[in-house]
Order: structure tokens, then C-alpha cells, then sequence
């Protein structure tokens, strides 16, 4: 098994969500002690798409600059490590009723024609068939799978676009109103969770 480990808060030694995700971690690996992980801090900083990313990446040159060769090689690392885990563990701190940008401008990334997803005469097919994802959600005041939570179901949305529907949540929401029954509801779904 292959893990792919994502954090993405911007809090530090403080955020939930980075510890949801070690803990989930930690369940899979003491289930499968052969398993692999890879970890990636989108914190450290994720490029944003831009015109240059376009012309060098989703345009494809042939004979790409530096630069452009660059820019594909960022994003070419992003989709590999994807393609390469079993299950993604991704932490999904929720900041202003959304997702942070850093996992924005990382499904930018790996969301690509041809490598993550495809066009066909029925619509788009996801590509990346066969994995599964657990998102470690947190929020201090929006519940998760409410009228102002925009993070949950896009990221679940946008995973499904690129053909990983097996999605699993371990949910610590509503922390600012009762911390230590958010923390509880996690703990349970994450005892509950299939390793």
C-alpha cells in the first residue's frame, strides 16, 4: 500500500486537521506495516496557475524554455505522487467557509487532460480509478455537509472528477461552539474507519 499524506493547515503544531491526519496515518500503517508513505505539506507553498503554466503545461510544447520545462516538472511531481498512492490522507482545514488555497491551487495542478482525467462522447472520465481518499476536516464554526460548507463537497467533487469516488471523511467541525465534541465525533469516525 501506498499512502499519499497531505497537510495543508496553516496553524501549525495547533491545527487539528494535521494531527486527524498523522492519526490516520498511524491506523493505516499499523494495519499494513508494509505500506509506503509519501508526505507532502502544501503550506510549504503549491504554485497557482497562471498564463505561463497554461502555454507551458496544458499546451504542451514541443520543444518547451526552461522555464516551461520547469513549471511541468512541478506539476508533473504533484500528479506522480497521485498516481503512484493507494490511498490519499489529505487534511482539510476550513478557512472562510472554504478549502484553502493551497488545495485549490494544487487540484489545479493535477486536474489535467489527458493524465488525471479525459474527454469523451459521454463527458469527462476520471483517470485515477482505484484509489481512495480520507479527508481529515476541520472547522471551528462550519459544520460539515452545511449550506455554508464549500469545502467538503468540492473536494469531493473535484476527486470524483478525476475518478477516485471511494471518499471517506473524519469530520472535527463545529470547534469553536464545543471543541471537545468535535474532537469526540472525530476520534469516533476515525475508530470507525476501515484501515
Amino acid at each position: 500500500m501506498n499512502i499519499l499524506h497531505i497537510d495543508s493547515a496553516i496553524t501549525g503544531d495547533a491545527s487539528v486537521s494535521r494531527k486527524l491526519t498523522a492519526d490516520i496515518v498511524a491506523k493505516l500503517t499499523a494495519a499494513n506495516p508494509e505500506a509506503s508513505v509519501t508526505y507532502r505539506d502544501l503550506n510549504e507553498g503549491v504554485p497557482a496557475i497562471d498564463t505561463d503554466w497554461f502555454a507551458a503545461v496544458r499546451m504542451a510544447p514541443e520543444n518547451p524554455t526552461p522555464e516551461q520545462q520547469r513549471l511541468i516538472d512541478i506539476s508533473d511531481a504533484y500528479l506522480a505522487e497521485v498516481q503512484a498512492a493507494d490511498v490519499l490522507v489529505i487534511g482539510l482545514p476550513v478557512y472562510n467557509f472554504t478549502l484553502p488555497a493551497q488545495v485549490k491551487n494544487w487540484l489545479d495542478q493535477i486536474a489535467r487532460a489527458g493524465k488525471s482525467f479525459r474527454y469523451t462522447a459521454e463527458g469527462p472520465e476520471g483517470l485515477l480509478k482505484g484509489n481512495r481518499a480520507i479527508i481529515a476536516y476541520s472547522a471551528a464554526g462550519t459544520p460539515m455537509g452545511s449550506e455554508f460548507d464549500h469545502a467538503s463537497g468540492y473536494l469531493r467533487f473535484m476527486l470524483g472528477f478525476l475518478g477516485i469516488t471511494d471518499v471517506d471523511f473524519v469530520a472535527a467541525d463545529r470547534l469553536a461552539m464545543d471543541r471537545e465534541a468535535g474532537l469526540a465525533r472525530a476520534q469516533e469516525a476515525l475508530e470507525n474507519l476501515a484501515a
